[in-house]
């Protein structure tokens, strides 16, 4: 039997993601069909909502690993994106070790945890409701994001917390944290990285980086960070439709 997500991100694979915005399955579909490893649902700074999400689990959660970045680390959004059948939820803004451990409990069943029970898609609408209970706590996975100086400076104690399946680092959101938006080679926030990284390291936690592009992720590729994602439907839409126009404009020579 092939590895689940959370089977091959404990395992330390490299799994190269891509991030969706678009609400629209077709976007994910072509996505999927291109041989990424999983694929990053933004219900957080994105347009998607449930129904979007639910749409894209449809069309694709069967090809491809689709992972939510929630709206909020809190109950409601967790127990709903994980009740549509996502392979795992991604928390964004968890900067101590209570909200980590509360994560980790709204998304596990009871005893390890409190999820709430209900009949959604994840349980084939009831009809595979016990088979789903077995195994949810071993197959869902738990990522929280390290975006602010506060989470940084809590990081040695939140990757220590049980059921945390890896750290998604938010580059942009913590060098605005510092004061230092955008400014990613800036010392104070290459230091603040690297003490995530060291943190994730100490422990055999997995991580993960976004950048736009592929030269903005290979650094962190080659150093050892295993959970990879890189580009934005709308940038790979956007940045395709703009080179072949100018390929076809005249040149000035012309």
């Amino acid at each position: 039997m092939s590895k689940n997500f959370r089977q091959r991100l404990k395992s330390g694979e490299t799994l190269l993601g891509t991030m969706v915005t678009l609400p629209t399955a077709a976007t994910a579909e072509i996505l999927a069909d291109i041989g990424f490893d999983w694929l990053f649902l933004d219900a957080e700074h994105g347009s998607l909502e449930y129904s979007d999400i639910q749409g894209i689990l449809q069309a694709v959660g069967d090809r491809v690993a689709c992972v939510v970045r929630l709206p909020a680390a809190t109950e409601v959004p967790i127990k709903k994106v994980l009740d549509l059948g996502a392979a795992g939820i991604i928390a964004p803004q968890v900067n101590t070790v209570d909200q980590a451990q509360d994560v980790v409990r709204y998304a596990r069943y009871s005893p390890q945890g409190t999820r709430g029970v209900g009949l959604g898609r994840a349980h084939g609408y009831g009809m595979r409701f016990a088979e789903y209970l077995e195994t949810a706590n071993e197959q869902v996975a738990v990522l929280v994001q390290a975006e602010h100086i506060e989470a940084v400076e809590n990081i040695e104690s939140i990757v220590r917390v049980e059921g945390i399946d890896g750290i998604m680092l938010g580059p942009y959101d913590l060098s605005a944290s510092l004061g230092k938006m955008g400014q990613l080679d800036d010392p104070a926030v290459v230091g603040a990285i690297e003490r995530v990284f060291d943190a994730c390291q100490s422990t055999g936690m997995p991580i993960g980086y976004f950048g736009v592009s592929a030269d903005a992720v290979h650094p962190y590729l080659k150093k050892g960070y295993n959970l990879i994602l890189a580009g934005v439907d709308t940038l790979h839409l956007g940045n395709a439709a703009r080179d072949l126009l100018n390929e076809l404009k005249p040149s000035p020579n012309d």
